[in-house]
């Protein structure tokens, strides 16, 4: 008498896939944005309140502020790219990847900007404490570029 197992197999890929995308769009979009923050917006984002996010600030270390940005960046490419993973339409094409990326940064700006961060940086106790809710046109317009570009840099990258 013969028996026989079936036997599940799963297919890994180490190409570029659709996370490595969502990287790169994330860092690349976080750099431009990381550039309007310098540059456009008055406040020293960089410099404090995203270093106080984590109980640091200047001069502990004055160019950490652009690696935590950096890493929040990558980290929501990750999830632009796990977003379009499961509704491809939504970057079938480069005018969608686009669009999409530029309503995921709005969304992100609404939910993490305006609402999450004031209360993170209200329970850490952060001196750069902005209000509740925290609507700021400059950093919808950052958050709606990055994402722009986090979609530009999506559709580009081979998967």
């Amino acid at each position: 008498m013969a028996t026989e197992s079936a036997t599940a197999t799963t297919e890994v890929s180490t190409g570029t896939g659709d996370w490595k995308a969502g990287v790169a769009g994330g860092l690349v979009g976080s750099a431009v944005f990381g550039l309007v923050m310098a540059y456009v917006i008055p406040a020293p984002l960089l410099e404090v309140v995203i270093p106080s996010m984590y109980g640091l600030a200047p001069p502990e270390a004055p160019f950490l502020g652009w690696v935590i940005h950096m890493s929040h960046g990558a980290v929501l490419g990750v999830g632009f790219a796990a977003l379009v993973g499961a509704k491809p339409d939504l970057a079938a094409t480069v005018e969608r990847s686009v669009g999409t990326g530029a309503a995921y940064g709005l969304v992100v700006w609404a939910v993490l900007a305006v609402v999450v961060m004031p209360i993170w940086l209200s329970a850490v106790g952060s001196p750069a404490n902005p209000p509740l809710p925290n609507v700021s046109m400059l950093s919808a317009v950052g958050h709606l570029l990055y994402g722009v570009v986090l979609g530009v840099v999506y559709a580009a990258v081979p998967k």
